[in-house]
Formats: structure tokens, C-alpha cells, sequence
């Protein structure tokens, strides 16, 4: 098996390179937009508008609902062409390989014709409404109640840890409409307006000074029963094809690497040269390497699977956990290695323009959002090599009946 280009693949890429070139120009270098401002979000809006005018836009989508009619591969490497510009950006990811795939595969046809399109063209931002404060891990022991309401459902709980809920106009709701069943047969999955009465969304600080996530509190908020994705009782199944997309997005890679590091060593004095001729960093800078073709060339080969129809499994629980990993043990590295400098985040003064404080303080988010490390090791154990599931004591018995502590 080889993972080189082939000639049409390297002809897309060259093609996609050009394009991106030539274009990057049209939304300017962002120097007047931090990241997360609203200027910010105007300039990727505008990037994901052109990409859509030419089909560079959620590329293996069939053209009829807004996509490229391309392949994964091809999407694939558009994203790492895109990257490699420094004009990737998480507005849209959320929707475009999170929200909407699970509308395309459970959705009804009025649905996926309302939102598709919108959503590949950047002119709505979705966010995902799953994890609450006394559940991330253990989805499916979610309390937040839809209730019938004669034709409509009345939604009340909270959410937490939901990327740009704040600034997002729908989302993905996973909600319990049946506290007497069994957990995971109670639950089921809306549509929701962000905009809609009782819908309050609060942005997060967090360490690095950002505000990505947010907590949600839904109160009283009435939705229309043609608002729900899939059959009442359903929604597991598709926060499973939410989930898989989700952990094979958030294992996709991105950010600085290896070749990053080296460049920084080769501007740290030691001995009679920099860091870079230092046999120990020499050790561990092998490490990283490997450790990213590896990488590399598992996600070619999950990617193999995903051009075959076949949904990401296992390997996406694998891929997130292996790269996030990779991130903060890389990051640190960079850190510790900058000195003084690594206290840095500022991106006019520290190294690399901060790029590695950045990801160090976002990787522990990385390690838990679609899945902590341990429920990943869960999901390997259990799948790929056939032991034994860990003991539950809220099998077989209904979700009103479980003890709290017990979930």
C-alpha cells in the first residue's frame, strides 16, 4: 500500500494550491483581526464564501445540496493545503463535519434543503448541544428534558462546553423524551434556533483568554415536533454519527509541528551552536517525527475507509487520541525549550508568533472534547481488541431509576 499522491491527487493539489493563492488575497493578511473577534468571523466568513462559489466547500458533498461532488481525499487535501496557509478556522467546522452530516444521514428532506446550503456557503454557524455539567463523558446519561406540549415539545436543562454557541444561529440538541426507558433508548435529537425564546448562551473564559465555549441554558424553550432529527427515541443513534465525525474532525491534525520545533531550536543558544545540535533534543525531536508520520499515515488509511462509504469507527477514536497527545507533549516541548520566552503568549512578542503557548494552553480541551483519553482507551479496548466491557450498574434498568451517583 502506498500513501504517495497519485498523479490526479497531485494534480488536485496543485490546483488547490494555486487557487488558494490566488484568493487569500481577496480577505487580506488579518493583521486588524484577532481571532474570535467579530472581524475575525466576517474574514473566515468571507473565505468560506469563496470557497463555496468554487467548490472548495465541503468538497465530498454532492453538488445538488451545496457541496464539491468531490472525494474525501480531495476534501482532505484541500484542508491540509488550507492549513498550511494558516486559513483554517472553527466557525464552521462544528457545522459542516459535526451538526450536519447527522442531517444528511437521519434528517428529513425539508431539513437537509433548509440548512445545507446556508451552512456550506458560511452564512450559518452551528454549534453542537450535548455535554452538560454533570455529563460529557457518559452522554447518554443526559437530563435535559423535551417534553410533549400538545403538537410541540418544551425543552428545559443546561449545556456546557458548546464552541461559539454564543455566536451561532442553530443547533444540534440531544435531549430526554422518555425518563422510563432504558438510557440510551430515551433519548432523542432536535433542531434548535439559537435565537429562540429561553435559549441563553454564555461564553466561557478561558485560560489562554479566549471565549470559544459557553454554557446554554434552556428554559421553556417550545419546539416544533417538525424540528426533531430522526424518529422519538432515536437520538443515540445519531449522536453516534455526530460523535464519529466529531472525534475524526478534532483528530485531523493542524496546528505547528515538528518542523516548528526544530526551527525554534535553531534559534536557542547552546554550547557552541543552538539546541538544535544538542544530541538529547536530537532524541526527542526523532520522537515527534515519527510519532507525526505515524500519524500521518493512519489518518490515510481511516481516510481510505471514509472514501469507501464506510463511517469513521474505532480508527477515529484512535486518530483524536494519538493526536491530542501529540499536541501538548509537543507544545510543552516548544515551551520549556523557548525559556523564559515560553511564559510568552503574546503573539507580537513570543516565538512562532505564540503559536505553541496557544496550543498548549487548548490542548487539555483538545484531550476531553468527543471523548476524554479514557473513554477513547474504552472504545479501543472494546473494539479493536476484544476485551471485556467495563461493569455497569445502569444496565437493563430505567433511566429514572438510576441512582445519580451511579452514571
Amino acid at each position: 500500500m502506498t500513501f504517495d499522491d497519485t498523479p490526479e491527487e497531485a494534480a488536485y493539489r496543485a490546483a488547490a494550491r494555486e487557487w488558494i493563492a490566488t484568493h487569500r488575497e481577496r480577505i487580506g493578511d488579518g493583521g486588524d483581526a484577532p481571532a474570535g473577534s467579530a472581524a475575525h468571523l466576517e474574514r473566515m466568513r468571507h473565505w468560506q464564501r469563496l470557497k463555496a462559489k468554487s467548490g472548495y466547500a465541503c468538497i465530498a458533498w454532492p453538488k445538488a445540496i451545496g457541496g464539491g461532488g468531490g472525494t474525501p481525499i480531495q476534501q482532505a487535501i484541500f484542508d491540509q493545503e488550507e492549513a498550511r496557509e494558516g486559513l483554517s478556522s472553527t466557525y464552521f467546522m462544528t457545522g459542516q463535519k459535526i451538526c450536519l452530516p447527522p442531517l444528511l444521514k437521519h434528517g428529513s428532506e425539508e431539513q437537509r434543503a433548509r440548512f445545507i446550503a446556508p451552512a456550506v456557503r458560511g452564512d450559518e454557524i452551528w454549534c453542537q448541544l450535548f455535554s452538560e455539567p454533570g455529563n460529557g463523558s457518559d452522554l447518554a446519561a443526559a437530563r435535559t428534558r423535551a417534553v410533549r406540549a400538545g403538537g410541540d415539545w418544551r425543552v428545559d436543562g443546561q449545556k456546557v462546553w458548546n464552541s461559539h454557541a454564543d455566536r451561532s444561529d442553530f443547533g444540534l440538541l440531544l435531549a430526554r423524551t422518555d425518563p422510563d426507558a432504558l438510557k440510551h433508548a430515551g433519548l432523542t435529537m432536535f433542531w434548535i434556533d439559537m435565537r429562540t425564546p429561553g435559549v441563553d448562551a454564555r461564553p466561557l473564559r478561558q485560560m489562554n483568554g479566549g471565549a470559544e465555549f459557553n454554557e446554554v441554558y434552556l428554559d421553556g424553550v417550545v419546539l416544533r415536533d417538525d424540528q426533531r432529527v430522526g424518529e422519538v427515541g432515536e437520538g443515540w443513534a445519531v449522536a453516534l454519527t455526530t460523535l464519529a465525525n466529531e472525534r475524526a474532525a478534532l483528530g485531523g491534525g493542524g496546528g505547528p509541528t515538528w518542523r516548528d520545533l526544530l526551527a525554534l531550536a535553531c534559534k536557542v543558544p547552546s554550547g557552541d551552536g543552538t539546541m538544535a545540535d544538542d544530541p538529547v533534543f536530537g532524541r526527542k525531536l526523532a520522537d515527534f517525527h515519527v510519532e507525526a508520520e505515524s500519524f500521518r499515515l493512519f489518518g490515510l488509511r481511516m481516510l481510505s475507509k471514509v472514501s469507501r462509504g464506510d463511517v469513521p469507527g474505532p480508527e477515529a477514536a484512535a486518530a483524536k487520541l494519538i493526536w491530542s497527545n501529540h499536541v501538548q507533549a509537543l507544545s510543552a516541548a516548544a515551551v520549556e525549550l523557548a525559556g523564559d520566552f515560553g511564559m510568552i503568549a503574546d503573539p507580537a512578542i513570543a516565538p512562532l508568533g505564540g503559536a505553541f503557548q496557544a496550543r498548549l494552553m487548548w490542548a487539555p480541551g483538545l484531550r476531553i472534547g468527543g471523548g476524554t483519553d479514557e473513554i477513547l482507551r474504552n472504545i479501543i479496548a472494546e473494539r479493536v481488541l476484544g476485551l471485556p466491557a467495563d461493569a455497569r450498574s445502569d444496565k437493563g434498568i430505567p433511566f429514572r431509576e438510576i441512582p445519580q451517583g451511579a452514571l
